[in-house]
Formats: structure tokens, sequence, C-alpha cells
């Protein structure tokens, strides 16, 4: 695979991964969340997010290990991927708490 196609996939993954807690009420889109009578608190969609976010980080060191040698990271590395997974997740933030319904 080439650093260019690598590189757009794990961008496209971190930004559905983002999202994802905000567009369904399942726990990682996979469990029905019946506990929750209205539906998933935001904590638990942050929770989400935080596990998705080591879910895409996984996958960008296996894509970068399948193309070649792994770079060390430092802790600015972490804090800026972070910070850009939750400004990826905005979009659907924006539509779950702040979009007013059409009534």
């Amino acid at each position: 695979m080439d650093v260019s196609v690598a590189s757009w996939l794990v961008i496209a993954i971190a930004v559905a991964a983002a999202n994802l807690p905000f567009f369904n009420d399942k726990l990682l889109a996979l469990v029905p969340a019946r506990v929750f009578v209205t539906g998933k608190p935001l904590w638990v969609r942050l929770a989400e997010m935080v596990v998705l976010y080591f879910v895409v980080g996984a996958i960008g060191m296996a894509l970068e290990a399948q193309i070649g040698t792994r770079f060390p990271q430092t802790w600015e590395f972490y804090a800026i991927s972070a910070c850009l997974f939750l400004v990826l997740g905005f979009p659907g933030y924006i539509v779950r708490y702040l979009r007013r319904p059409h009534n």
C-alpha cells in the first residue's frame, strides 16, 4: 500500500469513527443500549470517542508498520491527534445536540 493511500485511509476512518457515537444510539455501534431509556448520555458518547480514538490509532500504527519502519511518537503527537479527533467529531455533535428540530 502506498503511503498516500494509507494516510487518506486513516483520515477517512478517523472522520467516520469520530462521528459514529453521535449518529447512533448503540454502544460502539454494536450493542443496543437498552440501559438508557432516553438514549445515550453525552458522557457515554465521549467515552466511546476515547475508545474509538485508540482503535483508529491502532489501525494507523498497523498501516505504518506494514509500509515500513514505525516512527517513534512523543506525547505531543498524541495530544495533537486527540485534539484533531475531537475536531473531526464536531459535525456529529452539532447534528445531535445543537440542530433544532423542524417541528
